[in-house]
């Protein structure tokens, strides 16, 4: 046993676990860099057939310095994402990690989550004065990375689970949109679950919005290049104010917690809706009691929203941060409060809950 500076005795076997934990937390640190830089440079892709190959024909094969792309190797196997042959001194990178790091529509594609936490760094100065004055920050004043980071982190797991579990789940949905429906997503950002959904029911119309015109912009260029810009309707406006109405299929996607007044967000849906229609609230995965939240994917989630998602909410009206993992008992209170009669947990996975509501 030792002491602390305050007299508290300290337990030497705890406060080494614990900076072991911490030499991880700086390598994982230090090596999200890495990843974002080998993303940019298509080092990882430069790999993507996992044959093994040395630094300096990797460096000619996406002309770049072989001594800068030699110690990015070593950094990469000491983290264990590339295997390092000493004999023949080749770097090889496994299938495994070849889908997750080169593979841009694979559902386990991960760049994308390294430019959030690109945007989470560039923006810490404006994190930690909303600490101080309890002011917000909004999605618009974020780093572009996040913006990008988003869309590529979310779209395959969107484009993997969508039409495959999350609309079959819904009560009537699939069949609707199949003969054709008039469909609203809300918070849309650059346009991927908009453009998922139109590719696959083309006899439907769709409806984009978002409030950040920088969003909005690239989500018509994204409906353009996948040539299906004349269903595509894609218009700045809020959760509170997106106009039309008769909506057969309302959808938010990993937004409904950012929202600073949800329950009017919920209200205002419920207004725009026929009655037979159904609202999609899609969230990140979360348990109701906090505790049950205190691990792998929720110390992800509470520090993404952290930096995110609670002074996004703080930033608007009401400013009711229910943060990314708000869970089910309070996202019912929500929609309820807007007028649904009926709720319910359609289905799931490791990472959302997919919810239904109904008038």
């Amino acid at each position: 046993m030792g002491s602390s500076g305050n007299g508290a005795s300290i337990d030497m076997a705890k406060l080494n676990d614990f900076m072991g934990k911490a030499v991880g937390d700086m390598g994982a640190a230090m090596h999200a860099v890495l990843i974002l830089l080998g993303d940019r440079l298509g080092l990882y892709k430069g790999m993507a057939d996992s044959k093994p190959v040395t630094s300096g024909e990797l460096a000619e094969r996406t002309r770049t310095t072989e001594r800068y792309v030699r110690e990015w190797l070593n950094a990469n196997a000491a983290s264990g994402y590339v295997e390092y042959d000493a004999k023949t001194g080749t770097y090889r990178l496994p299938p495994e990690q070849a889908l997750a790091l080169a593979v841009e529509n694979s559902p386990a594609f991960l760049p994308g989550v390294f430019q959030i936490v690109s945007a989470c760094f560039h923006d810490a100065d404006k994190i930690e004065d909303a600490f101080r004055t309890g002011k917000g920050v909004g999605w618009h004043e974020h780093h572009h990375d996040l913006f990008h980071g988003t869309e590529r982190f979310f779209r395959p797991g969107y484009g993997a689970n969508l039409m495959a579990s999350w609309i079959p789940a819904l009560e009537g949905v699939e069949a609707k949109l199949r003969s054709g429906a008039k469909v609203a997503d809300i918070g849309c950002g650059l346009g991927a679950s908009t453009i998922l959904m139109a590719k696959a029911f083309p006899e439907s119309e769709f409806y984009g919005f978002d409030y950040h015109a920088g969003s909005i912009d690239l989500a018509r260029e994204a409906a353009k290049s996948a040539g299906i810009e004349d269903r595509i309707h894609f218009e700045v406006a809020s959760a509170k104010s997106y106009p039309g109405s008769g909506y057969d299929f309302v959808a938010f996607f990993d937004c409904l917690h950012d929202m600073g007044d949800p329950k009017g967000a919920a209200a205002y849906v419920r207004s725009t809706l026929k009655p037979d229609g159904t609202w999609m609230i899609v969230e990140p995965f979360a348990e109701d009691a906090t505790e049950g939240n205190h691990n792998p994917v929720g110390r992800v989630f509470y520090s993404a929203s952290t930096m995110l998602c609670v002074p996004a909410s703080m930033s608007q009206e009401v400013g009711a941060a229910l943060g990314a993992q708000a869970g089910e008992g309070r996202i019912r209170e929500v929609v309820t409060s807007g007028g649904f009669s009926r709720f319910r947990r359609a289905t799931q996975t490791p990472f959302n809950l997919i919810f239904e509501a109904r008038p």
